[in-house]
């Protein structure tokens, strides 16, 4: 009987060890596979896939402004075009004396104000929609470093830093070397994802509020996913807020956004949106990683 509880008692830490390695492994690698959706693609214009309700609102408000400036444009340059033609020396050798046209002043006052308002009545139910901050199912703390990025998962009481495959502080010189080539395939990256791909990711589960709290350690920075239609400075010694809401797996790509030294083009932003049952695993794994808490295992009991 002393053995079996002396064997199941060893089977039990085994069970651990290789549970937590299992989570360990998986926190750092986090989420493989996943299909890369927000990233900028050389020579391509436009934006990056639309993956939250904020991103789709502020792309069509972009879209319908678009379409409102060309027709103005089209309008002013046509105007042009035409009193140049119409009043120019030749066909109106005589100049005309007047001074003033009160419907014409009317017209072109009332006109850009109907315009701007508008373009508000569309724009500020958008920009409310990004200020308000609902409840969050998830919160994450980003603090901006020179250069790169530090999260705490509020919620579960760890954190974690983030920076991009080759810089200096992961054995890189901001040049695409062999090694740094090995470290983007060793996480799940190509060549294509260079200055773009962190060591470590954020990682959040697909259709769930987060709420991302921003700062700055130093100077300001700025958190910035375009695929999810956010940014916001971080400002040393005060505590912004932005959320998002990611409608489609994937990975996304972000950068600062605001200049802040030498190295303000390597402190990328990689997020990976997944599954729930994915980021419960990952979790797990990221709590045992970086707050040394051991993962829960179950060990069936024999008789």
């Amino acid at each position: 009987m002393r053995n079996w509880t002396s064997l199941k008692g060893s089977l039990t830490a085994t069970a651990t060890t290789i549970a937590a390695a299992t989570m360990t492994a998986t926190a750092a690698a986090a989420q493989s596979g996943l299909e890369i959706v927000g990233r900028p693609i050389d020579g391509k214009m436009g934006f990056q896939p639309a993956v939250t309700e904020l991103a789709s609102e502020l792309q069509w408000l972009d879209h319908m402004i678009l379409i409102l400036i060309t027709i103005i444009t089209l309008f002013v340059t046509g105007l042009l075009l035409y009193v140049v033609v119409r009043y120019n020396r030749r066909l109106n050798p005589k100049p005309a004396t007047f001074t003033h046209n009160s419907p014409l002043e009317v017209a072109w006052t009332v006109v850009p104000i109907l315009i701007l308002v508008v373009i508000g009545a569309f724009s500020l139910p958008v920009l409310f929609k990004q200020q308000e901050i609902p409840v969050a199912d998830i919160t994450i703390k980003a603090t901006g470093k020179q250069w790169y990025w530090t999260y705490e998962y509020s919620d579960h009481e760890f954190e974690f830093d983030s920076y991009m495959i080759g810089s200096p502080a992961t054995g890189g010189d901001n040049r695409l070397t062999a090694e740094v080539e090995a470290q983007l395939v060793e996480a799940g990256y190509s060549r294509e994802e260079w200055l773009l791909a962190t060591d470590t990711a954020v990682v959040v589960p697909v259709g769930k509020t987060i709420v991302m709290q921003v700062t700055g350690a130093d100077v300001i920075h700025s958190w910035t996913i375009p695929a999810f239609g956010v940014k916001q400075d971080g400002v040393p010694g005060r505590l912004a807020q932005l959320w998002f809401k990611a409608d489609r797996e994937g990975v996304y790509f972000g950068q600062c956004s605001e200049l802040c030294g030498i190295a303000h083009a390597y402190m990328p932003i990689t997020v990976k949106v997944v599954s729930e049952a994915v980021y419960a695993t990952w979790l797990e794994g990221a709590k045992a990683e970086y707050a040394g808490i051991p993962a829960a295992v179950t060990v069936a009991s024999a008789d």
